[in-house]
């Protein structure tokens, strides 16, 4: 009976670090099958992918992980999908993360450096690139500083339908009316002035609420500025948690 225990607790002990690592990751981009963005999958779970196939997931520690067929076999195995990392650590990997990205797109194309959001989920209108939006919510406009009024002008690219507003004097944030029902990647028109930029929306699921995976989601698809409010916002709350445990 003695050999039978401790044999039976050999084994759970075998098994358990392969179940601690089994983790849930979110899908950011699909395009196979019936995965859609916002659904999750288990780390150790296999998964089939044809060739031409391609997936994008993010695991809890904000790490992301492309797949592309032919492929077959758990997203773990191409190194992610880990448990839940130490969150100083896991912050301190995505802000990497963010610097070698920004790097890779160039600071003019993401925007990089070029403004400083107070609030990560303000979609910046006076410049081109990539926004975030979360789903169901209405857009933020937001202009980097208050100057005179100013009328602008909001479509979508196939110009099916406008939206006229008009700035404020002192104005840099115009909650925006439910335009559409945004679905994915809208790319809006903003003419202002006589010139037109493009800024594309990228849509995040609304039951995606972790902080690290929204951070992870909006560097992957290029949205730095909102990113690096997310990032601060995350870093100041992680230095008051350290300093109140300190006391």
């Amino acid at each position: 009976m003695i050999r039978l225990n401790n044999w039976l607790m050999a084994g759970a002990l075998a098994l358990a670090p392969a179940t601690a690592m089994a983790a849930k990751m979110i899908v950011i981009d699909a395009r196979a099958g019936s995965l859609k963005p916002g659904m999750s999958v288990e780390s150790s779970a296999a998964l089939s992918l044809k060739e031409g196939e391609r997936l994008t997931l993010i695991g809890p520690d904000g790490k992301t992980v492309a797949l592309r067929g032919p492929f077959s076999g758990p997203p773990a195995s191409r190194g992610a999908g880990g448990g839940a990392a130490d969150p100083r650590q896991a912050l301190a990997a995505l802000i990497s993360t963010r610097n070698a990205r920004a790097s890779s797109i160039g600071a003019v194309r993401a925007g990089a450096g070029a403004v400083k959001l107070d609030d990560p989920w303000l979609i910046d209108i006076s410049r081109p690139g990539p926004r975030c939006l979360r789903e169901g919510t209405a857009p933020i406009w937001w202009r980097p500083d208050g100057g005179a009024a100013q009328a602008f002008t909001v479509y979508p690219i196939d110009r099916s339908w406008r939206a006229d507003f008009t700035w404020a004097p002192g104005q840099t944030q115009l909650k925006a009316p439910p335009l559409q029902k945004y679905d994915g990647t809208t790319t809006f028109i903003v003419r202002s002035d006589g010139q037109e930029i493009a800024v594309g929306v990228n849509v995040i699921p609304r039951d995606i609420g972790d902080d690290l995976v929204l951070a992870s989601w909006m560097l992957e698809k290029g949205c730095i500025p909102q990113a690096d409010a997310l990032l601060g916002r995350m870093q100041t709350a992680q230095s008051a948690a350290t300093a109140s445990t300190a006391q």
